[in-house]
């Protein structure tokens, strides 16, 4: 699967794990965003439900187990390059989950992990769509919503 120029879009899951008032967040290893601050994720394998891709990933990247399910948002990654070619395309469903186990740790596609106080998320420079996400998780679990720090 090519991942660089691809044919078609390809389907990702970011996961917004809570643990009390903190989110989980990891810093990117690889393109897109190689060292961007995001939510664990990564693509859902063929035969795979969105929530196991979603378990499988946040498992591979942190070490964390995490429960409780729950959908959150979708969301597209569009990248062009100079001449205006698609140079990554993602759509993303984002969900939601409680940590449940677990030391986080920077695994395969991470190259550091941290537990964010969600009043601390502006130091992060995370992306407007990863705020916004990490917003509805906190809100539709009825927890107070991060602020954007600004």
């Amino acid at each position: 699967m090519q991942r660089e120029y691809p044919e078609r879009p390809l389907v990702g899951v970011g996961v917004v794990v809570r643990r009390d008032d903190r989110v989980l967040l990891v810093r990117r290893a690889k393109p897109p965003r190689a060292n961007a601050w995001s939510l664990p994720g990564g693509l859902q394998k063929l035969g795979e439900t969105v929530f196991a891709a979603a378990a499988r990933e946040v498992r591979e990247e942190t070490g964390v187990i995490a429960d409780g399910w729950r959908l959150i948002a979708i969301a597209d990654l569009i990248e062009h390059d100079d001449a205006g070619r698609v140079r990554y395309h993602y759509s993303l469903i984002d969900v939601a989950a409680t940590w449940c186990a677990g030391e986080a740790v920077a695994g395969d596609d991470a190259c550091a992990v941290v537990w964010a106080g969600v009043d601390d998320l502006a130091r992060f420079e995370l992306w407007d769509e990863t705020l916004r996400v990490i917003r509805l998780a906190f809100a539709s679990a009825g927890a107070d919503a991060p602020s954007s720090g600004a």
